[in-house]
């Protein structure tokens, strides 16, 4: 049998082996950290502390601001020294609770529970009240994802393992170091979808981790582990769905119409964390790399620290970097300050030392139809991004421009050096801005 896979996607330079082979270390907190109140898709989350506070590891320091909502926790104990705007990744500004860290990590008790004698209004509870959402980069809250109109729909939980974005590794070294908190996490979720089976979706490059994946599974599990082919964008949403069964979604559909729920390795892995032991999540596992990276790795960060003091536990750059992204290089966001806090979505920090993109000159298209060769969405990149310069909003939504999934293929592949993907994504979320108002 085949690997399973999709049609289109690219093959590019994954620069992987700079960070796989370390293991994840834990990065000490530095003096101050800085929570953003908006982690996620949805409203921003409440305060619940104000200046002069002290808080504890684990506390809730902002209350979910809706149902679509998650709250944060403190991954320090310190004092609160204020609220206010730190620019994020994306370049937009949002309210953070300063908080000065004591360095004494004094936490708050967890609520261990055995989850098997959990009820499902009990599981999804912990899982809200944990502030857990899709660590994958969505950011979607989880409790909201597992608890579709209608469960008895759902038959195929897909744990998303495929991690296909060049240069990061975070989500390979967590199935290879701790595959039990990826199965049991899994086990939970299929509690919730008892007419539900899982998959563990990863990519034939990671078979260690498919075998490790393997021998934590049990007999009377639900549980099967898929390999892919490595081919990007595998992990994206669409495609891995209908890499798994076959089934096709629109951008007007979520997974659950298809009878599917999709979910990060890291999520599933917090969702064991926070059913079974109590613990909210406050960390995540970052990649640090690049060439101009001293010592690339993988770091276990908590939320709130800075992505400066997060590179100086690499040991810094050994090289001038002209470039530095947060996230991976085909769907990651380039940034000028590494003033900027780890959220719960943070994946990576790349630093590279040449910045080929802002040197390449775009020039006329050459209708060659390279772009729709490897589109996942199955659309015309090329036509679309000229209806977007131009503002042909309608042209832009007849020719399907919602269906892109922003991956970059397009521009990756494009002989003209055009940036197509930055074209469609700017048209497309002015589409989406204007939906939101009405």
């Amino acid at each position: 049998m085949g690997l399973l896979t999709f049609r289109g996607g690219i093959h590019p330079d994954d620069g992987k082996a700079l960070s796989k082979n370390r293991e994840v270390v834990p990065v000490e907190a530095g003096d101050t950290l800085y929570f953003p109140l908006s982690q996620h898709i949805g409203a921003p989350a409440v305060p619940l502390v104000q200046k002069g506070d002290r808080v504890l590891r684990g506390q809730m320091i902002a209350e979910a601001g809706g149902f679509v909502s998650a709250p944060v926790y403190a991954s320090v104990s310190g004092t609160v020294t204020g609220i206010r705007p730190m620019r994020m990744a994306a370049g937009s500004f949002c309210d953070c609770i300063v908080v000065e860290n004591d360095r004494l990590m004094e936490e708050v008790p967890y609520e261990k529970a055995e989850w098997e004698e959990l009820k499902r209004e009990e599981i999804l509870n912990r899982i809200r009240k944990a502030g857990i959402v899709g660590m994958g980069g969505a950011g979607f809250p989880t409790h909201v994802k597992l608890a579709p109109k209608d469960p008895e729909q759902i038959d195929t939980i897909l744990v998303n393992g495929a991690e296909c974005e060049p240069y990061l590794t975070s989500d390979y070294r967590r199935m290879l170091e701790e595959p039990d908190q990826v199965t049991e996490g899994l086990r939970i979720v299929l509690k919730l979808f008892p007419k539900a089976r899982g998959c563990i979706c990863v990519e034939d490059n990671k078979r260690d981790c498919a075998q490790a994946l393997k021998k934590c599974l049990r007999p009377e599990d639900r549980i099967d582990v898929k390999l892919l082919k490595t081919k990007y964008p595998q992990g994206a949403e669409r495609m891995l769905i209908y890499a798994v069964t076959g089934r096709k979604i629109n951008s007007s559909m979520l997974p659950a119409d298809a009878g599917c729920i999709v979910d990060n390795v890291d999520t599933v892995a917090a969702i064991y964390r926070a059913v079974a032991l109590g613990e909210p999540l406050m960390g995540r596992i970052l990649t640090v790399t690049g060439d101009a990276v001293s010592s690339p790795g993988n770091f276990l960060a908590p939320v709130g620290m800075l992505f400066s003091e997060v590179l100086e536990a690499a040991g810094g750059l050994k090289n001038q970097a002209e470039k530095l992204i947060i996230g991976g290089p085909m769907m990651g966001n380039a940034i000028f300050d590494l003033q900027i806090p780890v959220t719960k979505t943070s994946s990576a920090l790349l630093a590279l030392t040449a910045d080929e993109v802002s040197a390449m000159e775009p020039s006329a298209c050459i209708n060659c139809g390279r772009c729709a060769e490897v589109c996942p969405g199955q659309v015309l990149p090329a036509r679309l991004a000229v209806f977007a310069d131009h503002g042909e909003e309608e042209n832009f939504l007849k020719y399907h421009g919602m269906e892109c999934c922003e991956c970059g293929c397009c521009s990756y592949v494009c002989p003209a050096k055009r940036q197509l993907t930055q074209s469609i994504k700017s048209m497309r979320k002015m589409i989406l801005d204007k939906r939101k108002k009405k």
